[in-house]
C-alpha cells in the first residue's frame, strides 16, 4: 500500500511481496535506496533526487515506482532471440524455460562472470558462456544441449537453418548485442553457436543505459541501469543458472522483510564499501564491477547450502551492498546532467 510521503514518514514508501533478485526484488531494491537517501539526505544527493522527481511532475514516491518499475523491466525486454540450427525458427525463450527460471533469452545478458579473466571481447570479466563456466549445473547443461548450434537472430544478415530457413524476428546481434559492444570488439562468429557463445557481461548493459540517460534525462531509462544490481545476486557472478540459483530466490523472496535484509544501517556500513564514480567521469562500470566482486568473494556458500543460516548471513551482505549500489548510482546520477 501506497502512504502519504512526509519527511516524518519516509519508510516504507511501499509495502509489496518482495523477492529476490528477480523481478518484483529488482524493484524493492530501488524503493529501498531511495527510502535510504530520504533518511540520510545530508550525505546523498536527496534534495537534487527530489528536483528530479518535480522536474518530471512526479512525487518522489512516484518516482520511486517508476524507477523501480524499469529496473523489473528489464528481465521483460523482447530484444534477444535465438534461432535453430536447422529449422531456422527463432524464438525469445526456450520451451521449458519457465519451469527452469530460464524465462527469456534477454536474461543471458545479465552476468558478469569473475571466475574468469578478459573475454573474447576484451571486457575485463566476460558475461554468460558455457563454454567458460567453472561452476554448473543440470539447467545449464540442459540449454546448452538444447541449443546446440543455434545461433543468435541477426535479422536478414544471412545466417539460416538448414536450406535458408530463416524466421528472423528481431536483429539481436545488431541492435541489442551492438548496444552492450561498449568499449569491447565482437564478429557475428562469436554467436553462431549458442554453447559458445560470449554474452557481453551485465555492466556494458548498465553502461549503455547510462548514456541513453545522460543524453535523455528520463527516469525510466535510469531505471533500467538499476536491474545491475543483479551484479550482487551470486549466482550472476558465479556464473550459473543452477546450483540452488531458483531456490536462493525463493528464501530471499520469503525472508526479504523477517530477516530484515534491507536494514538501514547494513546499507550505511554498506555505502562505505563502494568506491564513488567520479562526478567528471560517466562510465560507471568500474562501480557495478566492484559489486560483482563483492557478491563473488562473499556470497559463494548459497551456491552449494541451503542452510538458514548461510543465506542469513549472506542475504545480509548481498542486499544491503545491491541498495548501496544503487544510491551511489543515484547521487551521481543527480549530479552528471
Amino acid at each position: 500500500m501506497k502512504k502519504t510521503l512526509t519527511l516524518a514518514l519516509l519508510l516504507p514508501l511501499f509495502t509489496m511481496e518482495a523477492q529476490a533478485f528477480s523481478q518484483e526484488t529488482h524493484k524493492r531494491i530501488v524503493i529501498d535506496a531511495v527510502n535510504y537517501m530520504a533518511q540520510n539526505p545530508q550525505t546523498t544527493q536527496f534534495s537534487k533526487l527530489q528536483q528530479y522527481a518535480s522536474q518530471h511532475g512526479m512525487t518522489l514516491a512516484q518516482l520511486a515506482n517508476v524507477l523501480g518499475q524499469a529496473a523489473y523491466d528489464v528481465d521483460d525486454f523482447e530484444d534477444t532471440f535465438l534461432c535453430g540450427a536447422v529449422t531456422g525458427d527463432c524464438v525469445q525463450a526456450p520451451l521449458w524455460g519457465s519451469a527452469e527460471s530460464i524465462v527469456k533469452y534477454t536474461s543471458y545478458w545479465h552476468f558478469q562472470n569473475h571466475t574468469q579473466g578478459a573475454d573474447a571481447h576484451g571486457n575485463d570479466f566476460g558475461g554468460y558462456n558455457y563454454d567458460k563456466l567453472t561452476v554448473w549445473g543440470a539447467i545449464d547443461t540442459m540449454a546448452a544441449t538444447w541449443l546446440k548450434g543455434d545461433h543468435l537472430d541477426d535479422g536478414k544478415g544471412g545466417q539460416t537453418g538448414w536450406f535458408g530457413a530463416d524466421d528472423s524476428k528481431y536483429n539481436s546481434y545488431g541492435i541489442t548485442e551492438a548496444h552492450y559492444r561498449i568499449d569491447s570488439q565482437s564478429s557475428y562468429s562469436m554467436y553462431k553457436d549458442f554453447e559458445k557463445i560470449p554474452f557481453q557481461p551485465i555492466d556494458n548493459l548498465g553502461q549503455y543505459w547510462y548514456q541513453s540517460y545522460l543524453q535523455s534525462g528520463q527516469p525510466q531509462i535510469l531505471g533500467f541501469v538499476f536491474h545491475t544490481t543483479d551484479l550482487l545476486q551470486p549466482h550472476h557472478t558465479w556464473t550459473t543458472s543452477d546450483l540452488n540459483h531458483s531456490s536462493w530466490e525463493s528464501w530471499v523472496k520469503d525472508y526479504y522483510d523477517q530477516e530484515k535484509l534491507n536494514d538501514t544501517q547494513l546499507v550505511k556500513a554498506a555505502m562505505a564499501n563502494f568506491s564513488a564514480v567520479p562526478s567528471n567521469s560517466s562510465d560507471i562500470r568500474p562501480l557495478l564491477t566492484q559489486g560483482g566482486a563483492f557478491s563473488y568473494a562473499e556470497g559463494g556458500i548459497v551456491l552449494n547450502s541451503t542452510d538458514h543460516y548461510d543465506r542469513v548471513q549472506t542475504g545480509k551482505q548481498v542486499i544491503p551492498h545491491a541498495i548501496a549500489m544503487v544510491v551511489h548510482l543515484l547521487n551521481h546520477a543527480m549530479v552528471a546532467r
